[in-house]
This record gives structure tokens, C-alpha cells and sequence, in this order.
């Protein structure tokens, strides 16, 4: 599972007032919940793309920070999509993802994977070096 943070003045309130519509918007109707971190997120079993198998995403809050937007996405092998001719949907399930995590965070995918080096390494830094 992924947490993905908003974009610096942002808040995810703001940016989705319905997390629920939002995410079967995206991958399709939302059928149970599943525990994460004190909080239920939404799980898609069935997701309207064909190279989904399955999707985990929703609002995780904190009392100290933002709220983050959590998102796991189960693939189907990438050999059983291309031997079923699934390029289109392949194609349309990165937009999906995509598109998700920008209407949710502000952050294209340049910035997310640099926010998510620098947290990386924050994380190596040794608590002795300030």
C-alpha cells in the first residue's frame, strides 16, 4: 500500500469531497472495505479495466499531518493482457492510475516520484547527521 501526499497548501478535502464517488469513477463500484491504519479503505474487486485485478485506495488520516490518499492496485500479469490483445486497456489503465492520483494529490507523476525520493532518503539519513 502506498500513501501519496498533497500537494504543499493543499488538502485532500478539498480536492475530493467524496472519496467514494471519486474512486468508482475511476475503477468502478466500490463492493467492501478493508482495514488500513485505524482508518476502512474502499476495495473495487471487480474493476471496470481488465488489467486490474483488484483496487485498494481511500483517505487515510492522521491527527499530527494531512490526510494522504492510500492506493494499492493488484495487476493481472502483464503476459495475460498482452496474450489477450489488452493493449488499449493497458494503456488507458496507466491514465487510470495516473489521473486518480492527480485529481487526488495536485501532483503529476514527475512529482510524486520526487517527493518520494526525498522521503527515501530523509528516511537513510543517520540520526546522528542534522
Amino acid at each position: 500500500m502506498r500513501e501519496y501526499k498533497m500537494r504543499r497548501g493543499e488538502y485532500l478535502e478539498e480536492r475530493v469531497e467524496d472519496v467514494e464517488g471519486f474512486v468508482e469513477s475511476h475503477f468502478g463500484p466500490v463492493t467492501t472495505t478493508e482495514p488500513y491504519n485505524d482508518t476502512e479503505l474502499l476495495v473495487v474487486e471487480e474493476p471496470d479495466n481488465p488489467v486490474f485485478d483488484r483496487v485498494v485506495a481511500g483517505r487515510v488520516e492522521y491527527s499530527s499531518k494531512k490526510d494522504r490518499i492510500a492506493l494499492d492496485i493488484e495487476e493481472r500479469p502483464a503476459e495475460d493482457v498482452i496474450a489477450e490483445g489488452e493493449f488499449e486497456a493497458a494503456e488507458e489503465a496507466v491514465s487510470l492510475k495516473n489521473d486518480f492520483l492527480e485529481g487526488a494529490t495536485g501532483r503529476d507523476a514527475k512529482a510524486r516520484r520526487e517527493s518520494m525520493k526525498r522521503d527515501v532518503e530523509d528516511d537513510e539519513t543517520p540520526d546522528s547527521v542534522a
